[in-house]
């Protein structure tokens, strides 16, 4: 995400958010070190864009929309994609995110894409009184193998 794919990314963030992002919030949040913002192009337009933060042990993400002539035709998918090969068996082993509890489309989104919703954060949002679901997509294992709660998986 360059400064010129800015006024394209404000359009998409406000036809998909009803508490969009302002442009300060997204500069403000680019000007940090560990802060990514990644664009999907089609037709030299912008299809679709995720902000991410890169921590010690994990990926944060924090804002992803795609724009609404393009949605269901992967582009969402494949940004995750490529959120998720940036992970490494030995120090970033998972993306962590944030969903409105009333988003019950990114929910179902994340929730094809392996995430897992692990928490419930109550009264998240600033801009209102929401909840919020943490949401955590882990690598597995090499080889194939994760480790299994019994317990957990007993009890749901």
């Amino acid at each position: 995400m360059i400064r010129r794919d800015m006024q394209e990314v404000l359009d998409i963030e406000s036809l998909s958010f009803e508490y969009a992002w302002s442009e300060e919030e997204f500069v403000k949040c680019l000007r940090e070190r560990n802060c990514i913002g990644m664009v999907a192009e089609h037709d030299d337009r912008i299809a679709g864009y995720m902000i991410y933060e890169i921590l010690n042990t994990r990926l944060h993400l924090l804002n992803l929309a795609v724009a609404p002539s393009m949605r269901r035709a992967g582009v969402g998918r494949q940004m995750i994609g490529k959120l998720v090969s940036k992970l490494t068996h030995r120090r970033r082993r998972q993306i962590l995110l944030e969903v409105r509890e009333t988003n019950l489309g990114a929910q179902k989104f994340f929730r094809n894409l392996d995430f897992k919703a692990i928490s419930l954060l109550r009264d998240f949002y600033e801009d209102t009184t929401e909840d919020a679901y943490l949401m955590q997509f882990k690598q597995q294992e090499p080889g194939g193998f994760s480790p299994v709660n019994r317990i957990a998986r007993l009890a749901s």
